[in-house]
């Protein structure tokens, strides 16, 4: 019987569909290390947990690794999707010799300044970027790239704690916010402009076997500044044609260039307005965004299993061909009240029609205006279908918590 542990802080329902693909394969014992013990659907996929204080606490995860090892023997791997997580994760395989990524790799993918800095050498396109410990180093920045810019954490996950600086004024907020240091510099980077894709791998033992490309209307930040668009993820039927073949490239150099042997990785890139490719950023883990079931619908296969059996069985088995195009969209209102219901919603169903193949809905009184609506289509014209949701729906609050966003102060996602 393989011993797989999965850690994860939460038993969230998104993380329990990768649990649930872990336990449903042949020879497996189920263990998990959470702050909070999976109740209701799920749960009873795990053989064993142990909870600790926090996941992000090297000593507490060693120790419960320990435990279940001096349970039930060696690990046969140890696994996570949140990208937090991947270091210590890393750090964990090494100390119990488990197969996986390994720490290097992890840092790579982790620290978005060393990944850059990794495909720069490699010769690869992306954002030019300084880490900034102080105000000076902020503006000799600006003085290389010009206004806009970015700053986020180096460490940062999706667009989490990141501003979009245009001006004088925002760039003092920005800094003020972050307030960077030699012992905890910030990321500046260029703006990247144009439009925005996603580029989803499979790799096994070194060479990319499957890859997906997705792209959305509108790009991830601009989501962040204005939490009112309601925004789609749209995953096209055809990916083979000569218009993605310079990411095809780029994304499997970029890899290389990270040392990926095994695993799911999530790429964010643009298409400049003058048609050339920029990597965004990598992350060494599965997409967000509903992505995962939507490959699942493009590809007509249960992608959360496909994810299993390469993390667990170093494997993959299913033909995965292309058959449709999927996309999903989400549902947003503005601030942190509580969903009292949305306007719209019978007309969008209407629009499109039978293309929907899942609905989410998180009944009111949801607890935050962005735990939205989404929808997945699968078929050929699915794409101007998906984009059909949004125009005419509105995510209604209740009013004592409704907070605006402005640009340039720090963003929070609510999907």
């Amino acid at each position: 019987m393989r011993n797989i542990i999965f850690v994860a802080p939460f038993p969230l329902a998104s993380t329990l569909e990768f649990t649930g693909a872990l336990a449903r394969l042949r020879d497996v014992r189920l263990l998990g290390i959470f702050m909070q013990r999976p109740k209701g659907p799920g749960a009873d996929a795990f053989d064993d947990i142990q909870r600790v204080t926090s996941v992000f606490d090297a000593a507490q995860l060693s120790e419960a690794v320990a435990l279940l090892a001096d349970r039930y023997g060696a690990p046969h791997r140890i696994l996570g999707v949140l990208e937090e997580l991947q270091i210590p994760l890393a750090q964990l395989r090494v100390r119990h010799d488990v197969p996986g990524i390994d720490l290097k790799t992890a840092r790579l993918f982790r620290d978005k300044a060393a990944m850059k800095d990794a495909l720069r050498a490699a010769g690869l396109p992306c954002a030019r970027h300084l880490r900034v410990a102080s105000t000076a180093d902020a503006w000799a920045f600006i003085e290389q790239v010009g206004f806009p810019i970015v700053l986020k954490p180096p460490a940062g996950a999706g667009c989490r704690a990141t501003y979009r600086v245009s001006t004088i004024e925002e760039l003092h907020n920005a800094l003020m916010e972050s307030r960077p240091s030699r012992e905890r510099p910030v990321l500046a980077e260029e703006f990247l402009t144009g439009a925005e894709f996603s580029f989803e791998t499979l790799t096994l033992n070194g060479q990319v076997r499957f890859h997906s490309i997705g792209r959305y209307y509108p790009g991830p930040l601009e989501v962040m500044e204005k939490p009112w668009i309601q925004w789609v993820v749209h995953l096209p039927r055809d990916i083979s044609g000569p218009e993605f073949g310079p990411v095809r490239e780029i994304g499997a150099r970029a890899l290389s260039a990270l040392g990926l042997r095994t695993g799911i990785t999530h790429m964010e890139w643009f298409r400049r307005p003058d048609g050339r490719i920029a990597i965004g950023e990598i992350a060494a883990r599965p997409p967000g965004a509903r992505i995962m079931s939507l490959m699942g619908h493009a590809h007509g296969v249960d992608m959360f299993h496909v994810w299993a059996r390469l993390m667990v069985d170093d494997e993959i088995a299913e033909p995965l061909t292309r058959q449709f195009s999927a996309g999903a969209a989400f549902l947003r209102g503005v601030g942190m009240g509580r969903v009292v219901g949305v306007e719209g919603l019978d007309a969008a169903r209407r629009r499109v029609g039978d293309l929907v193949v899942a609905a989410a809905p998180a009944p009111p009184p949801a607890p935050r205006p962005g735990a939205g609506w989404a929808w997945g289509g699968a078929r050929p014209r699915c794409p101007p279908s998906a984009r059909r949701v949004g125009p005419g729906t509105r995510v209604k609050a209740t009013p004592s918590c409704v907070t605006p966003t402005a640009r340039g102060s720090k963003q929070r996602s609510w999907t």
